[in-house]
């Protein structure tokens, strides 16, 4: 039996730690009704006792998507946000990484979240409101050493989400990127993991060594917290007519207009001495 409530719900993926995490929190500070969901509800243990609900789901699996999207529209009748932030970086030199990681990082990266949006737009559609919210990367516009994978599905989710935008408009439903900078979660450490794991052997380990090595040395000084991307999240979720994207966190702006104007190889060149790979 499908249920109302007067609270605008907000569905947010990889709710169960960084920036997934302070998303939930802030957009129940905000008045919203919010479902977190991620794979182990283990780890959501705080957002329960906060009043935040909580879901298992595997945003790879289709059978999952589908129940968690209809637990959620039977028990409010309705879904005004998803947040489709759920996604990793698996690094590796592309002569390295097997394609079906490469697949598996498609598959969180991207399809999980277009499923989302498939299974959530009916129901925008039918209050002829709604806000979905893709949240990309500083790395859907710049590119690093070893991360080809991950581009490659950030910039793809960048696209999607512009013609989507483009669909959506006249059901009166926006699309909103959110392309966070360099954030202090666990992303670089895996990050690192992954490349040493894949490419620490053989003819690019040197390589990936110094990089993987810049990666983990990040500091605080060199990110932001989660929380101001999330405090521009509730921004966008809260507006009438929010953007199309928000840059926020330490060096996107600046990194993403730089790439803009720098020629390629000048760019090569600056990032690969960034990344302490040149």
């Amino acid at each position: 039996m499908t249920t109302t409530t007067t609270k605008k719900v907000a569905l947010v993926t990889g709710a169960s730690s960084g920036m997934g995490h302070a998303f939930a929190i802030q957009l129940h500070e905000a008045g919203f009704l919010v479902y977190g969901v991620a794979r182990r509800t283990d780890r959501m243990n705080d957002l329960r006792a906060r009043g935040i609900k909580t879901i298992a789901m595997d945003i790879t699996d289709d059978e999952s998507t589908s129940d968690g999207v209809r637990q959620i529209l039977t028990e409010t009748g309705r879904i005004d946000v998803l947040v489709n932030n759920a996604g990793y970086g698996s690094y590796g030199a592309v002569e390295d990484v097997p394609l079906e990681e490469a697949r598996r990082q498609f598959e969180v990266n991207v399809f999980g979240a277009a499923r989302l949006v498939q299974l959530v737009l009916p129901s925008m559609r039918s209050h002829k409101s709604g806000t979905i919210i893709n949240i990309t990367s500083m790395g859907g516009k710049i590119y690093t050493p070893f991360g080809a994978w991950y581009h490659a599905t950030k910039f793809a989710f960048e696209s999607f989400s512009d013609v989507l935008r483009l669909e959506t408009k006249p059901f009166g439903i926006n699309v909103v990127i959110i392309e966070p900078g360099a954030i202090r979660t666990e992303f670089n450490g895996i990050a690192a993991d992954n490349l040493i794991e894949t490419s620490g052997k053989g003819p690019y380990a040197d390589k990936a060594a110094k990089v993987a090595k810049a990666a983990r040395a990040e500091n605080t000084a060199t990110t932001s917290p989660p929380e101001v991307v999330a405090r521009t999240l509730v921004k966008a979720a809260t507006a009438r007519r929010p953007k199309t994207r928000y840059a926020v966190g330490f060096g996107a702006k600046p990194l993403i207009f730089t790439r803009s104007i720098l020629p390629d190889r000048a760019y090569d060149a600056m990032i690969l001495r960034a990344a302490g790979a040149s």
